[in-house]
């Protein structure tokens, strides 16, 4: 079994989730297979149908949050020595050299990105080229648009 790196915000996101789905929505679609029962004929039954479908997507996704949790190894980056060096979970700000622009990023797992909200992936090409780098330092990472500098502004554990 392969351990997979994540936050502890995508921990915690991924559990609240799933006590949503095993504490209101499992219940809820049980009721509903119940009453679509009641009315007969479950060949043609089309509210049954669907309660069947709720299910067995609630069910997969369930079983999809279980196994991520079994696997995941959850990086509290707040309570690593700070150093300046960027590694998993820190909040990194990068200033692009030719045009003197900052961007912030926070490297998290592959399920946890979401690069409208500031959070790339871990194996994403911006967090590979800074990975293991310190403030201060130069990369020069390749993107569709070509190559674009960045001096690692600063390192943030938070």
């Amino acid at each position: 079994m392969a351990q997979v790196p994540m936050t502890e915000e995508g921990a915690q996101a991924l559990r609240k989730e799933l006590d949503q789905l095993k504490g209101v929505d499992r219940p809820r679609i049980v009721t509903a297979i119940a009453e679509a029962r009641e009315h007969g004929d479950l060949k043609e039954n089309a509210e049954y149908h669907a309660a069947r479908e709720q299910q067995g997507f609630c069910e997969g996704r369930i079983q999809e949050i279980e196994g991520k949790l079994a696997e995941a190894v959850v990086i509290d980056v707040t309570k690593l020595p700070k150093n300046g060096k960027v590694i998993f979970g820190v909040t990194v700000d990068l200033l692009n050299i030719d045009t003197d622009e900052t961007v912030t990023y926070k490297l998290v797992g592959d399920d946890e990105a979401d690069v409208k909200s500031g959070k790339i992936s871990i194996n994403s090409p911006i967090a590979r080229g800074i990975i293991g780098k310190s403030e201060g330092d130069d990369v020069t990472i390749a993107t569709p648009g070509g190559e674009v500098e960045y001096e690692i502004d600063q390192v943030h554990y938070i």
